[in-house]
C-alpha cells in the first residue's frame, strides 16, 4: 500500500523568533530569583510548586498580547536582576511615610520588619502581622485561591511566596483604625522584589487598610505585587493603594477582590512613580447586591509610562458598580486605562457606571483609553465614557485676571482635576501628602 503526503498535510514547527526566545529565557531567570528567597519547606510548598508550574505554562508578555499591546516591557527585559535581600532601615528613614493613628505593618524589600511596625492597641478579634499570625486554616481557605490566580505575574509572585501581610476582622467586628500596610524598597542594585498581603473581612466587619508602595532611593529596581482581599457576607473594606516607588523603577501589582453577597468594597488607586508601572485590579462578585466603588489617579511626568487594566466581574444580580479613573499626563508621558466590565445573563438588575477621564499638559502627552461593556443580561442599567482634554484657556483666563499668576492657576486647575479622587482618601494626612506632591 503506497501512501501518499501532500504539502497540505505536513505540519511543520514554527521557528521561535530570537525575541520570544529572550522573553522565555528572562521570565526563567525571573522564576529562579523568585524560588531562591524561599528557604524553607513548609506548607505553601505546595502551592509554590502548583504556581511555579503555571509559570512554565505561560510566555513573558509581549505588544502581540491583546492585555499587552499598549503596554512594552522591552525595557525591563534590558535589566539584569538579582533577588532582594533584608536591609536594615531606621524609623528615621520610614518618618515621612508614617501615618498618624493607623496601626503599621512594615516591609522592607518583601520581608517583615517588626522593629519599624507599630500594633499596639487593636482590638482582640483583629488579627494584623505576617503569616506567622494566620493559622493553617486561614491560609489554606484563602491565600492564594483568588480568581485569576493563573496569571504570569501573580503566579510568580505566589512561587517565591515566605510571607505577606495578613489582616483578619473576625464576624461582627469594626474596626476604626486604619491599618498602614507600609511596603519599602531600599535597592541599590537591580533586584526582583515581591510584596504580598492578604486581607479577610469575616461576615458583617468593617475595617480601613491603606497599602503604600514606597521607595528611599532611586535605583532601578522591578516590583511584583499581589494583594488578595476577601470580603464575606455584609462586610466592608475601605482599600487605599498609593504607588510612588523610585522613578527608574518597575512595577507591576495586582489586585483581587472577591466580594460575598451585600459587601461593601470601596477602592482607591492613586500611581505617582515608576518608569513603567500597572496595576491590575480585578473585582469578582460570588454573591448578590454587592457594592463596589473604584476610585483611580495616574499621574506621569517626563517618560513615564503608567497603565490601569480593571475587570468588573458582576455575575449575580442586583449588583452595583461605579468607576472614576482620571488621569494626569505631562511632558512625553504615556497613560493607559483598560476597563472590563461583565455582566453576564443571570446578573440581571445590575447598576454599572465606568469613567475614564485624562487631562493631558503636553503636546507630546499620550493616552489610549478603551472603557469596555460586556452585557449578556437583559435588564441592566450601565454606562462607560471616556474624555481627553487638556486645561482650558478660559479657565486660566479668568484666575489670572483675578490676581493668580499663570503658574499658579494651572496647578490650581490640576488640583481641582485631581480633588475628586484625593477626596476619597479616608485619612487627612494622607490626603495632604499626596496633594503636596501633585
Amino acid at each position: 500500500m503506497s501512501i501518499q503526503v501532500s504539502p497540505a498535510n505536513l505540519e511543520f514547527s514554527k521557528p521561535v523568533s530570537s525575541a520570544a526566545q529572550a522573553r522565555a529565557t528572562y521570565l526563567t531567570k525571573l522564576l529562579d530569583l523568585a524560588q531562591s528567597t524561599v528557604t524553607e519547606t513548609s506548607e505553601l510548598q505546595a502551592l509554590r510548586d502548583h504556581a511555579a508550574l503555571r509559570v512554565q505554562e505561560q510566555t513573558f508578555p509581549s505588544t502581540r498580547d491583546e492585555e499587552w499591546r499598549f503596554t512594552d516591557l522591552s525595557d525591563l527585559l534590558a535589566v539584569e536582576l538579582a533577588a532582594a535581600e533584608r536591609s536594615a532601615v531606621t524609623p528615621d528613614a520610614i518618618a515621612r511615610f508614617v501615618l498618624p493613628d493607623t496601626a503599621r505593618l512594615v516591609f522592607v524589600n518583601g520581608f517583615y520588619a517588626p522593629e519599624l511596625s507599630d500594633l499596639g492597641a487593636l482590638p482582640a478579634r483583629l488579627t494584623v502581622g505576617n503569616l506567622s499570625s494566620a493559622s493553617d486554616q486561614q491560609l489554606q481557605t484563602y491565600l492564594g485561591q483568588q480568581s485569576g490566580a493563573e496569571e504570569v505575574f501573580t503566579a510568580l509572585n505566589t512561587a517565591g511566596l515566605s510571607d505577606a501581610g495578613f489582616v483578619f476582622a473576625a464576624k461582627n467586628l469594626v474596626v476604626d483604625r486604619p491599618i498602614h500596610l507600609l511596603f519599602v524598597s531600599t535597592a541599590s542594585q537591580p533586584v526582583l522584589i515581591q510584596p504580598r498581603c492578604l486581607v479577610v473581612a469575616e461576615p458583617n466587619s468593617s475595617l480601613t487598610v491603606i497599602e503604600d508602595h514606597i521607595s528611599l532611593g532611586e535605583s532601578v529596581y522591578f516590583t511584583n505585587s499581589v494583594a488578595e482581599i476577601w470580603l464575606a457576607d455584609n462586610a466592608q473594606i475601605t482599600h487605599t493603594r498609593i504607588q510612588r516607588d523610585s522613578q527608574s523603577a518597575f512595577h507591576i501589582g495586582k489586585t483581587a477582590v472577591s466580594q460575598a453577597r451585600s459587601s461593601r468594597y470601596i477602592g482607591t488607586a492613586v500611581s505617582f512613580g515608576a518608569r513603567l508601572s500597572r496595576h491590575n485590579l480585578n473585582i469578582y462578585q460570588t454573591g448578590e447586591q454587592t457594592e463596589t466603588v473604584l476610585n483611580g489617579l495616574t499621574v506621569l511626568k517626563g517618560e513615564q509610562v503608567g497603565d490601569t487594566h480593571s475587570s468588573i466581574a458582576l455575575s449575580k444580580p442586583y449588583g452595583t458598580s461605579r468607576q472614576v479613573h482620571k488621569c494626569i499626563i505631562d511632558d512625553r508621558a504615556h497613560g493607559i486605562f483598560n476597563g472590563k466590565v461583565f455582566v453576564p445573563k443571570a446578573a440581571q438588575l445590575t447598576d454599572a457606571g465606568q469613567l475614564n477621564r485624562t487631562l493631558l499638559l503636553s503636546p507630546k502627552a499620550r493616552v489610549d483609553t478603551k472603557p469596555q461593556l460586556e452585557i449578556v443580561a437583559d435588564n441592566v442599567k450601565c454606562t462607560h465614557g471616556a474624555t481627553v482634554g487638556q486645561l482650558e484657556t478660559d479657565e486660566l483666563f479668568y484666575l489670572q485676571s483675578r490676581g493668580i499668576d499663570a503658574s499658579s492657576a494651572r496647578k490650581l486647575l490640576v488640583y481641582a482635576f485631581a480633588y475628586e479622587i484625593l477626596s476619597q482618601i479616608p485619612l487627612e494626612s494622607l490626603r495632604q501628602t499626596l496633594t503636596s506632591q501633585l
